[in-house]
């Protein structure tokens, strides 16, 4: 078999009509080309910096879809990029030619409440999740916006406002169904096919296509003690270090994160304060709502706020409050570090980059981690950045070309002047395009495994529009 080594960019084969119309009639989703119904939405997505343009858009409806679409590729030597829900930022769920295997229509989310289980398609976005799991009072820990992948999420590690308490999503993945580089379709978990279970927890889209997860849920909601703090920008320095200091006291059901922005015209914000900086504290409590009331109450002792909108939220709509400042459309670029801790030299930097913000959109937040996920040794799963307190997330957004390297360069320099005090591990779906060379220090010492994992299940890097590990010669 020739090899796939290359890039998407390399010259494209030529995709013969008739093979094409051979696999329409052999799948249950459609088949789409330039032109086509379908195909302009399968290859739009998230970020709007990503403008590609693939040869052939398989639509799966099934496993069975997927299964077909990944021998196609094979066989007709075309490269794959796999879509879930198109929200990956180095835009690596579409490639220019090749074919884009599109799991968005497998949307299934089925749960056990008494086993406290989901079985979740991967075109399911979390929204999607938490509204079948919060019917019982159950979730799975992932992300903070509503609109993002299972996919792609779990993949990469997964983290959000239940990781403290819980775990990451890959500390909750019990098993998992593959479709592999040859076109089969495996089973994969801590007893069956280990070594593919491993490498899927942390090591991105490397190894095969997902058609189907399996989670552990837990208890949690239908209502959450969570909301905004929101304060001054000046005094910023001084509320990051008190912050610092309620964080490392929390429990480990409390998760607070700091966010720099520019304040959006809110309704809880005073008119006053809106288009200018501003320090919000976000927190979530997975508990009751007494002892929430009770863990967040140092954090509300922190300064003199604008607005405080802390208390009893449903959870799925806590889970979705950022979307209206994540919609689709605009342009992207983040940079990404990770800290053990947020030292005075780390808030001196980051507060002074955000005095300088280049757009109302731009932010810098800093998740808090820690907890339950820290309690899983490093090389449990492929995702080995357990020691990680703070993770880091330079945002840049905007929407006119004109400001693409203004928003940038103020990313980089960000992302330069803060990594004396990084970890230099990193959350690998933050990871933008231009940063493929910082795969393997990401993966530490993971990372000669995956290698081994990748020879094993995809010896010629079929699957490797993503974060790609190269299999070992």
């Amino acid at each position: 078999m020739t090899s796939f080594e290359g890039s998407a960019s390399a010259e494209r084969p030529r995709i013969d009509t008739n093979l094409v119309e051979t696999l329409r009639s052999a799948l249950r989703g459609p088949v789409c080309r330039k032109g086509e119904t379908g195909y302009d939405e399968a290859r739009s997505i998230w970020n709007a910096m990503i403008d590609r343009s693939p040869d052939l858009v398989i639509r799966c409806a099934g496993a069975a879809d997927v299964i077909r679409a990944v021998r196609f590729a094979a066989d007709n030597h075309l490269t794959i990029a796999v879509r879930g829900g198109g929200h990956n930022i180095a835009g690596s769920a579409v490639g220019d030619g090749g074919v884009l295997i599109d799991l968005s229509p497998m949307k299934s989310v089925r749960v056990d409440p008494e086993a406290r289980r989901a079985w979740v398609g991967p075109g399911a976005t979390l929204g999607d999740v938490d509204r079948e799991t919060q019917t019982f009072g159950l979730a799975v820990p992932t992300g903070i916006n509503s609109t993002t992948g299972i996919a792609g999420l779990t993949l990469g590690g997964g983290f959000g406002w239940l990781t403290r308490a819980f775990g990451m999503t890959i500390d909750n993945l019990i098993s998992a169904d593959v479709v592999t580089a040859k076109g089969e379709l495996v089973h994969a978990n801590a007893s069956e096919n280990p070594d593919l279970f491993w490498a899927i927890r942390g090591g991105g889209g490397n190894f095969g296509v997902v058609t189907s997860f399996e989670f552990r849920l837990h208890p949690v909601g239908p209502e959450v003690f969570s909301g905004l703090v929101v304060h001054p920008f000046a005094q910023a320095q001084e509320l990051l270090k008190g912050y610092r200091r309620v964080a490392a006291e929390a429990p480990d059901a409390l998760t607070i994160w700091s966010v720099m922005r520019k304040a959006p015209p809110l309704p809880f914000i005073p008119a006053e304060w809106h288009g200018r900086e501003v320090l919000v504290f976000a927190a979530c409590f997975a508990g009751s709502m007494a002892d929430g009331e009770k863990a967040v109450a140092p954090l509300r002792r922190l300064g003199q706020p604008i607005a405080d909108v802390l208390g009893p939220h449903p959870f799925v709509g806590w889970q979705s409050g950022f979307d209206p400042l994540l919609t689709p459309g605009a342009r992207n670029y983040w940079k990404s570090h990770d800290f053990v801790q947020l030292s005075d030299d780390v808030i001196g930097v980051v507060t002074d980059a955000v005095s300088r913000l280049p757009g109302p959109e731009c932010e810098v937040f800093l998740a808090q981690v820690g907890g339950a996920m820290s309690r899983v040794a490093p090389d449990a799963t492929a995702y080995p950045q357990r020691g990680a307190h703070f993770i880091m997330n330079v945002h840049t957004r905007w929407r006119d070309i004109a400001q693409d390297r203004a928003c940038i360069s103020w990313a980089r320099e960000l992302f330069q002047a803060t990594a004396p005090f990084a970890t230099g591990g990193a959350y690998v779906n933050f990871i933008p395009a231009d940063e493929a060379d910082r795969t393997e220090k990401i993966y530490g010492g993971n990372y000669r495994r995956l290698t081994e994992v990748k020879r094993r299940w995809d010896p010629q890097n079929l699957f490797r529009l993503n974060q790609n590990i190269r299999p070992t010669a």
